[in-house]
């Protein structure tokens, strides 16, 4: 079902193609393959029905009448929970990556050059739909727990009722909760996994949803929506042109990542003494130039632009490989959070956050809402204490509120000759510098989106797209954004793991109510909509804690239409 039949008249047309192989990309792939995500399902409901699965045709089920009010999953032979083999699949998966043939190959090539040891997000920030506390398990499961780090300052450091009376004061048209932030039985719950242990767990998912083989490296020219059928098919689909090849889909999920790198402003001929952070896996933490130097014992100089997690992993790997001294630059203070975005927008208080944000209507408050969630680049407790090592060692100068003002290149000596504001004192000719200034979320210049918005255009705010609340771009296109590109539907934590599981909820039930009216499927459909339907019941609720057995009951009115 994974692979085109080149013997075939009528060119196979993919259920779902997903450009990206990152955390989105693995997340909405991993959620086309689940039935029972952790968002429809309690605990106890998984562990039920998938007892009664595996006791299929060896203990009797009985059938309820009329006491059942809902109905989430059907009996049905040609419906599959999380897919015991490959026959059990049901939508034909195919995902386009630029740099690998495999998941997140950017990905671990990027922490491969940082040497990142451990991600910064909690346990329970991760792709897989099925369980929310699946990767603390897997931990605990492997003999693995030494790998779950602490996030310390986390629990019982919550603000206090005078920090929160004052805090009040100066945001009067915001409810602010009064209790702690992280309730000390969460406690397990902050703690971050080692990056081996989180890439452990991904390919956990890849091996139980069966989504091996369905990676192609492959570099994305141009998508193409056709509603009347192209030349190639009768039905509607998507036309997508790679560097390789041309493939049909019914939808396409855009998970492409956090956006473009912020230009550099350097010329072609002084690409040999600076690059951005995310050109570090190619050329590493000391250039050719640098290294001869250092071979030379001769000193070296860097400087690292930036005052966010990337600035300070770059920084921190720099004085490690041997630079004389490293100047770390940037425009505002320095800023000490746990995660990129505050507390209140992680722990279990999210929810009133998220609901000021889903509340707001405008695309302009909320675009204004994630900036000041997010705030800047911040960094993490541990890396600000490895600075001030390094600091204290002389190896390492932390400027901030300072920008430079001019810089000039010698081709020649191969160094750079640099000018700040406020001046730094004694400051040596610089050998290489790195720009750790993120990236920019500017989709609407994408050439990918260019041709649909001439044809099917839809507002755009400050370079985020206005999607639906499904994530599409509107209703009759079958295009899906996740990641950064969703912020205006998901909120400021869009580009993180967990927004990644997030979109996936958001944008899976759509796409399988738009195949199964495509598909003509009748059983399945009856079975997503009802999921879709309970799913949307229980957020109008407010709750999850619906009764275990509601959702295994069979439905009185179902039993007497089949």
């Amino acid at each position: 079902m994974e692979n085109e039949d080149p013997k075939s008249e009528v060119p196979f047309i993919h259920d779902v193609l997903i450009i990206g192989a990152g955390p989105c990309g693995l997340a909405v792939a991993s959620r086309m393959r689940e039935a029972t995500p952790s968002s429809l399902f309690t605990d106890i409901e998984h562990q039920r029905y998938h007892w009664l699965r595996s006791q299929k045709g060896r203990v009797p089920v009985l059938k309820t009448k009329g006491r059942a009010q809902r109905k989430v999953l059907l009996e049905d032979d040609n419906i599959s929970i999380s897919p015991t083999n490959e026959k059990d699949l049901k939508y034909s998966i195919l995902v386009l990556d630029s740099t690998s043939s495999t998941y997140l190959g950017r990905w671990r090539k990027l922490f491969e050059a940082l040497e990142i040891k451990t991600l910064r997000s909690p346990l329970f920030f991760h792709v897989d739909p099925q369980d929310r506390d699946g990767l603390k398990e897997f931990a605990y499961a492997n003999g693995r727990v030494d790998e779950m780090i602490e996030i310390k300052g986390v629990v019982g450091k919550e603000k206090s009722k005078h920090q929160v009376k004052k805090e009040r004061k100066k945001r009067p048209t915001r409810e602010i909760h009064s209790g702690k932030s992280i309730d000390e039985r969460d406690k397990q719950d902050y703690f971050t996994p080692s990056t081996q242990l989180f890439e452990d767990y991904c390919q956990k998912c890849v091996d139980k949803y069966h989504l091996g083989n369905v990676v192609q490296q492959s570099d994305v020219q141009s998508i193409k929506w056709c509603p009347n059928g192209s030349n190639d098919s009768p039905d509607r689909c998507w036309i997508v042109n790679t560097g390789t090849g041309t493939h049909l889909a019914r939808a396409v999920v855009l998970a492409i990542g956090p956006g473009t790198p912020t230009p550099v402003p350097i010329s072609p001929q002084e690409q040999e003494g600076a690059c951005h952070s995310s050109q570090i896996s190619l050329r590493g933490p000391v250039p050719e130039h640098v290294g001869l130097k250092m071979k030379a014992e001769k000193e070296s100089y860097v400087i690292v632009v930036g005052g966010g997690l990337t600035s300070a992993q770059i920084a921190d790997l720099c004085v490690r490989n041997g630079y004389t001294k490293v100047f770390m630059i940037m425009r505002s203070n320095l800023k000490i959070k746990h995660f990129d975005l505050e507390l209140e927008w992680v722990a279990k208080y999210k929810n009133l956050q998220l609901a000021y944000f889903w509340g707001t209507a405008d695309p302009e408050a909320r675009s204004e809402i994630i900036k000041l969630a997010r705030n800047g680049g911040s960094i993490p407790l541990a890396y600000v204490k490895a600075l001030e090592q390094h600091r204290s060692h002389g190896k390492l100068s932390i400027l901030t509120q300072t920008t430079i003002v001019e810089k000039t290149w010698n081709a020649e000596a191969k160094t750079w000759s640099v000018k700040t504001e406020p001046p730094i004192p004694d400051l040596p000719d610089i050998d290489f510098i790195f720009f750790a200034t993120g990236a920019v979320a500017d989709y609407e210049k994408s050439p990918l989106l260019k041709p649909l918005q001439e044809t099917n255009p839809v507002k755009f705010q400050d370079g985020l797209p206005c999607v639906t609340e499904d994530l599409q771009w509107n209703r009759e296109v079958p295009l899906f954004f996740t990641g950064r590109s969703a912020a205006l539907q998901l909120g400021p934590g869009a580009a993180n793991l967990e927004g990644a599981r997030m979109g996936a909820e958001r944008i899976v039930p759509r796409v399988q109510e738009i195949l199964d009216e495509l598909l003509d499927n009748k059983a399945s459909k009856r079975s997503n909509k009802a999921g879709i339907k309970d799913l949307r019941e229980r957020y109008a609720l407010g709750t999850t804690h619906l009764n275990m057995y509601t959702a295994l009951a069979k439905n009185n009115d179902y039993d007497e239409e089949n």
